[in-house]
């Protein structure tokens, strides 16, 4: 035999088979069944880092809680009645802002006067809408729109006389009268301001006048009288 040569034998029993070192057994790879559970598993984890499964479905309540408040802040108007610019003398001087007198309502029989004040036009009337909603009245309105009984306000040096009107008269007012009465839903009404022409005063005599007014039903209930008797 020529050096340097092995000898194999030709008996299978006796034959040697080797093996690369770098071979997996088939027990070691995963199975194709084996994968999917693994990355559900793993989409499983992700979501409950993120914050659980509800995450998505709590993100999309809060989106309809915004859409029902926005809702509910539609329905109320605002109107500015006027914007000035105040002055307050302090220690260093003169601190000028800007004062906004704004009258809320839902025209429902719901309105109300608030005042802001701040370094912006924007700051100020922001802060007027946000008084004015904490100092709503409710307004007791006829099926035709109008105040069941005549009524005075006052407020300083203005007064304000309200009083009913028959259907398709309007509004008959001025200045921020007018204002406060639209806003509050009174369709037919006649209004007569005395006194003062402060716009400020005017509103605010306005709201003390629809603040006194009263249902016939209220109006018997404190008289201790019976409904009929109102009327006759």
């Amino acid at each position: 035999m020529p050096p340097g040569k092995r000898a194999f034998s030709s008996d299978p029993a006796l034959t040697m088979t080797t093996e690369p070192n770098n071979q997996t057994t088939s027990n070691d790879v995963p199975s194709a069944s084996d994968v999917p559970a693994a990355a559900e598993g793993q989409g499983q984890q992700q979501e409950q880092r993120r914050g659980g499964g509800g995450g998505r479905g709590d993100r999309r309540g809060g989106r309809g809680d915004r859409r029902r408040g926005q809702e509910r802040d539609s329905e109320w108007q605002e109107r500015v009645v006027q914007i000035r610019r105040v002055s307050k003398t302090v220690k260093g001087g003169k601190k000028m802002s800007f004062r906004a007198i704004v009258v809320v309502g839902n025209e429902r029989g719901q309105v109300g006067v608030g005042v802001g004040k701040a370094g912006d036009v924007i700051g100020a009337v922001r802060k007027g809408v946000a008084d004015g909603k904490k100092h709503l009245v409710k307004v007791p309105l006829t099926r035709h729109n109008s105040i069941p009984t005549l009524s005075n306000g006052r407020d300083g040096a203005a007064s304000v006389l309200i009083r009913p009107a028959a259907p398709g008269t309007g509004v008959i007012a001025g200045g921020s009268i007018r204002t406060v009465l639209e806003l509050a839903g009174i369709k037919n009404v006649l209004a007569k301001r005395l006194g003062s022409k402060t716009p400020l005063n005017n509103a605010r005599a306005a709201m003390v006048a629809l603040q006194l007014l009263r249902t016939h039903k209220e109006t018997a209930k404190e008289r201790g009288i019976s409904l009929e008797q109102i009327y006759s």
